[in-house]
C-alpha cells in the first residue's frame, strides 16, 4: 500500500481538475483527492471542464477525465487542451469498452491511462507519478527563469530579460555577464574570472570595459541588482 505521507510531499501544492459525468464516481472521488491537492475542481462534462481550464490555462498542474461524457468527449476536450498547453498532463479513465477510442487517444501523445472501474491505488500511483513529474518540471522551470525581483525575470534558456511581459533589450556582452552571475548566484566573480568567462565566447572585456558594462547593464536592472566588492568582483544579489 503507498504511503500517504510520500505521496503528500508531492500533491500538497498541486491543483487538479477531475472531469467525471458519472455523480457518484466524481464525488467520492473528489473526496479522495481532497486529501492530496491543494486545490481539486470537478467538471461533469468536456464542455464545462474546456470552459474551466481555458480561463487559466497554468491553474492546473494535473487533469483527470473520463472519456465517455456528453456535451463534449474526453478526446475532444483532450485536444482543445493540448491546444493552449502542449505541455499538460492529462490522465485518461478509461472503461473496457472504450478500446476504439485508445488508439485515438496514444496517437494525441496521452501516456497515463487508469481503467474503471477505479482501483484507488492504482489511482494514487498514477498521481504519485505524475505529480513528481509536474514538480521536476517546475524545478527546471526555475533554474531556467531566475527571478531578479517581484517584476523582473532573466531567462537563461534565451539569455531575455523580462520585466512583467516587457522585454528588455540586452546586448551581446550584457547578455554573456548575465548568464555568467546566473550561473551560481551570490558567487563573487573578479575581473579575471569575468575575462575569462568571455575568452569562452571569444569576446575580450578588460577591467576598464567590465566597470563601463556593468554600469550600463546596471540601468537596465532592479536597483541594487549588481553588488560590486571593491577590489574583490561582482556578484548578482538572490532575490528572497
Amino acid at each position: 500500500m503507498l504511503n500517504s505521507k510520500e505521496i503528500l510531499t508531492y500533491t500538497k501544492d498541486l491543483n487538479i481538475l477531475f472531469v467525471e459525468d458519472h455523480e457518484d464516481l466524481r464525488v467520492n472521488t473528489a473526496h479522495i483527492l481532497k486529501k492530496f491537492f491543494n486545490t481539486v475542481e470537478v467538471s461533469s462534462n468536456g464542455a464545462q471542464a474546456y470552459n474551466i481550464y481555458k480561463k487559466d490555462k497554468n491553474q492546473f498542474d494535473i487533469i483527470i477525465s473520463d472519456i465517455q461524457m456528453p456535451l463534449m468527449d474526453g478526446i475532444e476536450l483532450t485536444k482543445k487542451i493540448y491546444s493552449l498547453n502542449p505541455n499538460q498532463i492529462i490522465i485518461i479513465l478509461s472503461a473496457h469498452d472504450d478500446t476504439k477510442y485508445l488508439h485515438q487517444l496514444i496517437n494525441l501523445k496521452i501516456e497515463h491511462f487508469l481503467k474503471k472501474p477505479i482501483d484507488y491505488q492504482e489511482l494514487l500511483l498514477a498521481l504519485l507519478n505524475a505529480s513528481k513529474l509536474v514538480n521536476k518540471t517546475k524545478e527546471n522551470i526555475n533554474t531556467i527563469n531566475i527571478k531578479l525581483s517581484n517584476t523582473f525575470t532573466f531567462n537563461k534558456d534565451n539569455s531575455l530579460l523580462y520585466n512583467d511581459k516587457k522585454m528588455i533589450t540586452l546586448t551581446k556582452f550584457e547578455m554573456i555577464f548575465m548568464q555568467l552571475l546566473t550561473n551560481d548566484i551570490g558567487n563573487i566573480y573578479s575581473n579575471n574570472d569575468i575575462s575569462n568567462y568571455y575568452l569562452s565566447y571569444n569576446e575580450v572585456l578588460d577591467a576598464v570595459n567590465i566597470r563601463k558594462l556593468v554600469s550600463k547593464l546596471r540601468k537596465k536592472l532592479p536597483q541594487n541588482t549588481i553588488e560590486s566588492l571593491y577590489g574583490v568582483g561582482y556578484r548578482l544579489v538572490p532575490f528572497i
